[in-house]
Formats: structure tokens, C-alpha cells, sequence
């Protein structure tokens, strides 16, 4: 049996811009985590989820291909991840067979209502992992980055990859966004083993280093919210106001730099002006193109983290999900964490998932 666990995510600074080429984002996993154990299997395959208990699946090959049994499933990220790694699997002459997949999440609640730590991305990456340790497939972290890239991508187009990059590599990272475009003009015109081994335009991951007593907390709204649909909301509406859309792709790029500057400097204090900065670059997008970022409750809980010192934002594409705070050692965190539940948000228990691999 393989088992793999990924780390779910938050978004620090740069959303909505990082889905645009070439666009850089800072991003960190965190210690709740996506669990895929897969062993082998006879007659039919199944995948299972602990979020999805009444409804497993059931599947079986047809000429060496994988063949379920209906398409109104809730494992889309999951049946792409496979694909993908089968692709790959092809292409180097691995014997493909049939197997069991279950999956456990740390990444919602007992309700099932997720937390907005990116459990998409999480699910892709650990069943990319754990499928190619059971195919022995030998790939680097990069060449396994690239599958669950393609995995998403074909599932969800409006994804930037940085929850992908945060969910395998670990820590805290600057991820900058490939050229989708590019990818799927590749995609089906060169053999998967072939194309993860290529350098894809715009992608880069360097991992940084936080100042000693930088912390972060995690506040959940209560309310989950869709990534997808904010983002393609946005996406939308910058058509008809352009030339703000590409001063707030400057401006975010120009932030992200200088919050990425400060982490490498261990300046505590420029990191929480560049989140202020980001913010308020959110914030007048959102009035721009009357996308809902920032909500009543993140608001909330930004102005409670401000009034104890610390810097404040909503996480993700907003619109509900989760806040974050970033402060150093000397600020009260229990007032803040009071103030939160009594304003009806939750508090995350969250730490840093540390970093899985050193990349270059």
C-alpha cells in the first residue's frame, strides 16, 4: 500500500493577478492535509472518500483504459489526477492495473463545508504522488508538480497552480504562474513523460524564509465560497475596464516583489505593510469590477486583527472562506482569537507545513 499526505494552503498576497502569465504570488501550506492511501485491486476499482462516505466509486479498465462507472461524480480532481499519471505511466512503459483509492480530509469540517485551504489542490497532488509511488514511476518533484499542474488544469481552467505549489513543495513560497495558453496548446500533442520534462514558460517556485517570530493565524468566515466563479467573475469583468486591470497587475506584481524582498531581508515590519498594500489593491479591484472580495465578516475580521497590531486580508478569492493575520512575537493573538469568536469566526488551528523539498 502507498500512502501520501499533501498540505492544504493559504494565500498570502497576489490573488487574482496570479492567474495571469508571468505573475508572481506568496503562498504557504499548512498543517491540515489530504490523505490518498492506494493498494491494488481485483476485478473493479474503487475510490473512496471520507468527505463523500455514501458515495464511492466503482471502476474497472477496458483496453488498458479506466472506465467508470457514471460521470456525475464528486472526484473530478481525483479521476484527472489519475489520468494524468496513467499518461505518464504510458509513456515510460509502466504495466498499468487496477487499484483501490481511499481518501481522508482535514480540509473541511464534520459538516463537510470546506475551509477554503485548498483541498482541490490537495487531493490532486497526494493522488499524483501516491499513484506514481505505486506505479514505481521515477519523476522528480518538478516533473510530479507539472502532473498535478495538468491534472488541475484540465479540470479547472481558471486555476493559477500556486495552491498546487504550496500543496507540494511545503512551507512558505513565491510561486509565479505558467502560460496556460502554452500548456494547452502542448497538452495533447506531446506525450505527457516528455512534456513535464520541459520548461514551461513563466513557471518558477523559490521558497522563502519568514522572520524569526513572524506569526499566522487562520480565521474561517463560515461561509465557503467559489474560487472558481470569483475568479471567472473577474475575468469577465476587466474586459470592459482594462486599463485598471493592468495597473492592478503592475501594482500587485510590484507588491508580491517587494513582500517577497522582505522576507528574504527579515523585515517583520515590511511584511505587514505589503499586506496592508495588497488589501487595498484588492479592495479596488473588487470596486472596479463588482466582484465580492471582501465581505462583511472578513472585513470583520481584518479590523480586529488591525486594532491588536497586526496585518490583516482575506485569503483566496474572498468572497467567504478564510482571513489571514500575519504579526510578530509581541502582538496579543489570544485577544484577537477572542474577538473572533465572538464575532462568530472561527479560528483555525493551523501551523506552517514545512518545507518538503529545497528547490533551486
Amino acid at each position: 500500500m502507498i500512502e501520501v499526505r499533501a498540505p492544504g494552503k493559504l494565500y498570502i498576497a497576489g490573488e487574482y493577478a496570479v492567474v495571469e502569465p508571468g505573475r508572481p504570488a506568496v503562498l504557504v501550506a499548512v498543517d491540515r492535509f489530504i490523505t490518498v492511501r492506494v493498494q491494488a485491486a481485483h476485478g473493479a476499482g474503487h475510490i473512496r472518500s471520507d468527505q463523500f462516505a455514501n458515495l464511492p466509486l466503482v471502476w474497472h479498465r477496458l483496453d488498458g483504459d479506466l472506465v467508470i462507472e457514471y460521470e456525475e461524480t464528486p472526484y473530478s480532481f481525483v479521476l484527472s489526477a489519475i489520468r494524468a499519471v496513467e499518461d505518464a505511466g504510458r509513456s515510460l512503459g509502466a504495466p498499468l492495473t487496477l487499484f483501490d483509492l481511499d481518501i481522508a480530509s482535514e480540509l473541511d469540517d464534520a459538516s463537510g463545508r470546506k475551509f477554503g485551504l485548498g483541498s482541490s489542490a490537495a487531493v490532486t497532488v497526494a493522488t499524483v504522488r501516491a499513484l506514481a509511488g505505486f506505479y514505481g514511476l521515477r519523476l522528480s518533484e518538478m516533473e510530479l508538480f507539472k502532473l498535478a499542474l495538468i491534472a488541475a488544469d484540465d479540470v479547472q481552467r481558471s486555476g493559477s497552480g500556486g495552491d498546487i505549489a504550496a500543496s507540494m513543495f511545503g512551507g512558505w513560497i513565491a510561486y509565479t504562474s505558467f502560460d496556460r495558453a502554452w500548456l494547452r496548446s502542448q497538452r495533447f500533442d506531446v506525450p505527457v513523460a516528455d512534456l513535464i520534462r520541459q520548461d514551461w514558460p513563466g513557471l518558477a517556485v523559490r521558497p522563502l524564509t519568514p522572520p524569526a517570530g513572524l506569526r499566522l493565524l487562520g480565521g474561517w468566515t463560515g461561509t465557503p465560497a467559489s474560487t472558481s466563479r470569483l475568479v471567472g467573475d473577474v475575468q469577465t469583468r476587466k474586459r470592459g475596464r482594462s486599463a485598471h486591470y493592468s495597473d492592478f497587475l503592475t501594482a500587485s506584481t510590484a507588491c508580491v516583489a517587494t513582500l517577497a524582498e522582505a522576507f528574504s531581508a527579515g523585515d517583520t515590519a515590511a511584511i505587514l505593510r505589503e499586506i496592508r498594500r495588497n488589501r487595498a489593491l484588492l479592495n479596488a479591484l473588487s470596486e472596479h469590477t463588482g466582484a465580492v472580495i471582501e465581505t462583511p465578516q472578513l472585513r470583520r475580521l481584518v479590523e480586529i486583527a488591525e486594532r491588536a497590531g497586526a496585518a490583516a486580508k482575506s485569503s483566496g478569492a474572498g468572497g467567504g472562506d478564510c482571513g489571514i493575520v500575519l504579526c510578530g512575537a509581541g502582538t496579543a493573538t489570544r485577544a484577537i482569537v477572542r474577538a473572533w469568536r465572538e464575532a462568530g469566526i472561527r479560528p483555525l488551528a493551523l501551523s506552517v507545513h514545512p518545507r518538503l523539498e529545497v528547490l533551486g
